[in-house]
């Protein structure tokens, strides 16, 4: 919690006031009842203190499922998961402007109305990411694309700028090339 302190104005990070949140209720349980035999209303670590997403509250423990990292690794899955996000509808396409020349742009704006990655069922996701350097500053990458029992892929070209961002100049859905504007 930000308060502002009273000396000079200057805003500090202080704890906050009145009761911990975060602090794990203890409860006397009756007789012959155990911790692993309750329905989970109570924590079985009682004497650490509870953050949400971290600790389950019944006796099966701490969850196991693993998580995606929360930030692609390399420019070209950064990319997919942006442009996946356009084509599947969940994002609108002018989000990719500064990533795009205007070729490859005008490209996905014939695309992005179609939504062709757009499924009812499960939602689509990058399967696998990778690419070539043909040259410095030039990546030529791929990724699949699967959304429950479909698999599709996309195939672009991205180029760094004298800035050092990452850019796109072509755009290929399915193995098809998608013409540019006229």
């Amino acid at each position: 919690m930000i308060r502002r302190a009273a000396h000079g104005g200057r805003v500090r990070l202080l704890p906050p006031r009145g009761p911990d949140p975060y602090k794990v209720q203890h409860q006397k349980l009756p007789p012959g009842i155990t911790p692993a035999r309750q329905s989970g209303a109570i924590l079985m670590h009682s004497t650490t203190t509870a953050r949400p997403g971290t600790t389950r509250r019944d006796s099966r423990g701490p969850s196991t499922a693993r998580t995606r990292p929360s930030t692609p690794r390399t420019p070209q899955q950064q990319f997919a998961e942006s442009l996946l996000a356009v084509l599947s509808g969940q994002r609108p396409a002018h989000s990719m402007l500064n990533l795009m020349f205007r070729d490859a742009y005008d490209q996905l704006l014939d695309l992005a109305p179609r939504t062709p990655f757009r499924t009812r069922g499960a939602r689509p996701v990058v399967r696998r990411c990778d690419g070539f350097s043909p040259r410095r500053g030039v990546i030529e990458a791929f990724a699949r694309i699967s959304a429950g029992e479909q698999l599709r892929a996309m195939a672009f070209r991205l180029e760094q700028t004298p800035d050092r961002r990452w850019r796109c100049t072509a755009l290929e859905l399915g193995g098809e090339r998608v013409p540019a504007r006229a």
